[in-house]
């Protein structure tokens, strides 16, 4: 009985006992937002990559294998990826996007029809740890497209 009232209003010790409790769940958390920022950033690498395929396109025209190497060569990732191949096509702009038509053909608008580029990257990301409820790896696909002429 005497031990029982003595250790029952004694507090050393409490705090160990939190901390032990905390820091493998502050450590979860530590590593989930980083976990999420990372695959974020993957995602903003994947769209920067189409970008500048897209502007290489602008700039230097139409050259599918060279449009495929600067959306490689956009990022230090290897794990990024022109894929599917860039695409050029005629068509007119409209409200909705593009609508492909023939080359040489006159838009709706009485303008001409436009030479385009279609530019698309993908990646990949794997998580740093399993979830359990969601899928330990993600493609990420973006498409971009430009009117080059």
């Amino acid at each position: 009985m005497f031990l029982r009232r003595r250790f029952g209003k004694d507090t050393r010790g409490v705090a160990a006992i939190e901390f032990g409790i905390m820091v493998p769940l502050l450590s979860l958390l530590v590593v989930s937002v980083t976990d999420i920022g990372l695959a974020v950033y993957r995602k903003m690498q994947v769209e920067g990559s189409s970008q500048a395929g897209v502007e290489y396109a602008i700039a230097h025209g139409y050259d599918s294998n060279a449009i495929s190497t600067a959306v490689v060569a956009a990022t230090n990732s290897n794990a990024i990826s022109a894929s599917p191949a860039p695409t050029k096509f005629c068509g007119c702009a409209t409200a909705s996007g593009v609508s492909t038509i023939s080359c040489g053909t006159t838009c709706p608008g009485g303008k001409s029809a436009g030479t385009y580029t279609v530019v698309s990257a993908q990646g990949s990301y794997s998580t740093i740890i399993n979830y359990q409820i969601v899928p330990n790896s993600y493609v990420i696909n973006t498409q971009s497209t430009a009117r080059l002429q």
